[in-house]
């Protein structure tokens, strides 16, 4: 059975019951993120690994990093939400391909066969084949400032240019497997 052709199923999960070991999450799995809205069509993803999950003015959320040159952030800029979807391994190709091509010159939904469904609470679309959604609400955003850096090893990841912009989204709801709930 081809990664396709395996139905997902999602439960609905409580943030306070929402089970993730986050390293190995952002840094070996990634995640897809997508912004805009899904009844328009006019939504872009990109693969991310860097960001994380937390408590902040008392409600749950994550932060996601994105750059100004990628096309994403021009939906991050435009629209209020945006959703964070996790796969099962068998699908890191098609991550690989998300994070390296730009939604300016492909359509990387199409490229990669990747189904988007409507979300509960946010316009941004989750995806079928994914084994975690998370729904958020842009709640803030933060310019990295390179003078901010107190590890000067940071500024390699830049060139001295093209700093991320970090935005904090409140998590409104998370589907996911039962192996990312808590018993």
């Amino acid at each position: 059975m081809t990664p396709k052709e395996k139905p997902m199923t999602r439960l609905s999960i409580a943030p306070d019951q929402f089970l993730c070991a986050p390293f190995h999450q952002w840094n070996d799995c990634w995640f897809l993120l997508c912004a805009g809205t899904l009844s328009s069509s006019r939504f872009n993803i990109m693969t991310v690994a860097w960001g994380g999950f937390g408590v902040l003015w008392s409600k749950p959320v994550v932060w996601v990093a994105v750059r100004p040159s990628r096309y994403t952030y021009e939906f991050m800029e435009r629209y209020e939400s945006f959703t964070l979807s996790a796969f099962p391994a068998a699908f890191q190709p098609k991550l690989s391909l998300c994070g390296s091509k730009s939604g300016r010159e492909i359509n990387k939904v199409e490229a990669s066969g990747l189904t988007p469904i409507p979300s509960s609470h946010v316009e941004a679309p989750g995806f079928d084949e994914a084994e975690l959604i998370l729904e958020c609400r842009k709640i803030h955003f933060e310019d990295l400032n390179p003078d901010h850096f107190l590890d000067q090893r940071i500024e390699e990841n830049y060139n001295g240019s093209n700093y991320h912009r970090l935005y904090t989204g409140e998590v409104l709801a998370i589907s996911g497997t039962p192996a990312y709930q808590r018993r």
